[in-house]
């Protein structure tokens, strides 16, 4: 990893926090030109460039109200419960044990 200066790793990151919230796609590609850069750990440039190599899935998360990410908590909720589950019964127990807690 090379050295960098934290003052502008903190920027970079406040920049990146700030952009999501507001749905702004423009701003998010000028961050991930600047991150790809920038002085700073090679972390931080995988991650910018492997948003890039995505953009079109990644300005539509950000442009649109809408989101999966309920679904997403259900998912992995239910991957929870079968994991703890492993080995000791059917898919009858798991079914009962999602139903029985609710959403």
């Amino acid at each position: 990893m090379r050295s960098c200066n934290p003052t502008h790793l903190d920027d970079l990151v406040l920049q990146f926090k700030q952009i999501l919230p507001e749905r702004q796609s423009e701003a998010l590609l000028r961050w991930i030109e600047l991150a790809t850069r920038a002085n700073v750990p090679a972390e931080i440039r995988t991650f910018a460039e492997g948003l890039l190599r995505d953009w079109p899935s990644i300005k539509a998360a950000v442009e649109m109200p809408l989101s999966n990410a309920r679904a997403e908590g259900h998912v992995n909720r239910i991957k929870l419960i079968k994991r703890k589950m492993y080995g000791r019964a059917n898919f009858d127990l798991l079914r009962i044990r999602v139903l029985a807690r609710g959403p």
